[in-house]
């Protein structure tokens, strides 16, 4: 038999989102053979995306994903399937009757105090704002309240947080809120990545693009059982983590969303992002679809009101919450793992982590890699390729 026919593998992917995408094509394209399943009726995951037949809209079903990254790799990697346009995601906030900017920039911090501060004069305002009593915060309230002080996080974050997470801000690490920025001057540009965009054509025909590869075979509406292991030569799984081993040890703690429909012949809010931060508002916030493409024109819109709440046991699984006692549960799920023959476990629900886009590509790119030059040495592919914990 040619040495290269031996060598080639036959592989079972689980899940049909992004990680389970970028495995499959990048070991596809050295010639191994790739079966996917997926247990919905389509691909791409949470970042389905599709055109709604009221409006023509390009709907993100799942919620809004914005493309954003300084991995220049990952930009020209999804930059080979798909048309990335250029988009800045200016998220807006309902506060107390008013609509401010978000993050809280220089004009949300005048128009919040009704003052005309320079930068350096909106530092020392903040700065004196902030308790300089919590010298070590240790949890989501704490930070704020050391940082920018109780009147903008009462505001901005404290209801929004608790509607958001279903929990009060003093029971969240601190570590949540050092990813949201202040900034001193006027940029209102939810974020500070060099690339940013969304694809021309939705995230759905960019995943089936990256699919389209004469090595690959994509299975909808297929479930996975334990069994499917031993028919491959390895199985890089991207399912829920807990699910995997049927919860045995429980099920680990998420946040779902849902979604309530409006249609509307105009713009109905005049933004893609409507944060609502009152706690007496139920919805976290509004999307308009229709903005997130703004290289299209309609006359009509489709907009979604958010509401977040635990997740149950026949919800889509969005974010995990990984507090105190989902890790201990985490970490007996690991140990489990680790003990699993031709497995690989990725993605969010895999490693039970909240991923952007651009590092779930990054992880599944890394992890492809080193499954292929595992293969030269004849060493084992591990349970997991990244640092989970």
């Amino acid at each position: 038999m040619n040495e290269n026919k031996m060598n080639i593998k036959n592989i079972l992917i689980v899940g049909a989102g992004f990680s389970g995408a970028v495995i499959a094509r990048q070991l596809a394209e050295q010639g191994h053979v790739i079966t996917v399943i997926d247990k919905r009726e389509h691909i791409a995951g949470n970042s389905y995306d599709e055109r709604d037949q009221k409006t023509d809209v390009m709907v993100h079903v799942y919620g809004p994903h914005i493309f954003h990254t300084d991995n220049e790799v990952v930009w020209n990697y999804v930059n080979k399937f798909s048309v990335m346009m250029p988009y800045i995601n200016r998220v807006k906030a309902t506060v107390r009757g008013q609509v401010f900017s978000l993050p809280i920039n220089l004009h949300t911090i005048n128009q919040f105090f009704s003052t005309t501060c320079s930068p350096d004069e909106a530092k020392n305002l903040i700065s004196q704002k902030a308790d300089k009593n919590i010298t070590n915060p240790q949890t989501f309230e704490e930070q704020a309240l050391s940082f920018i002080g109780s009147e903008l996080y009462e505001a901005f974050f404290k209801g929004y947080t608790i509607k958001q997470w279903g929990m009060e801000p003093k029971d969240l690490p601190a570590s949540i809120l050092k990813r949201l920025p202040v900034r001193f001057n006027y940029d209102d540009n939810y974020f500070n990545h060099k690339y940013q965009g969304i694809p021309k054509d939705g995230y759905t025909q960019m995943i089936k693009n990256i699919f389209e590869h004469e090595n690959i075979t994509v299975r909808l509406n297929t479930n996975f059982c334990k069994d499917n292991v031993k028919e491959y030569d390895h199985v890089f799984y991207s399912g829920p983590l807990d699910e995997y081993f049927n919860y045995i040890n429980g099920r680990l703690g998420y946040r779902t969303l849902d979604f309530e429909k409006g249609y509307y012949n105009g713009d109905y809010q005049g933004c893609a992002v409507m944060n609502y931060c009152s706690e007496d508002i139920p919805f976290t916030r509004i999307t308009e679809h229709k903005y997130f493409s703004p290289w299209e024109k309609h006359e009509k819109s489709i907009y979604y009101k958010e509401y977040s709440r635990a997740c149950t046991e026949n919800d889509i699984p969005y974010y995990p919450i990984r507090q105190v006692g989902e890790m201990a549960l985490l970490r007996d799920y690991l140990a489990l793992a680790e003990k699993e023959n031709n497995i690989t476990f990725v993605g969010r629900l895999g490693t039970y982590r909240y991923l952007d886009m651009d590092v779930t590509i990054a992880e599944a790119m890394q992890t492809a890699e080193k499954y292929l030059d595992l293969l030269k040495t004849g060493e084992t592919m591990p349970a997991f390729s990244v640092e989970v914990q």
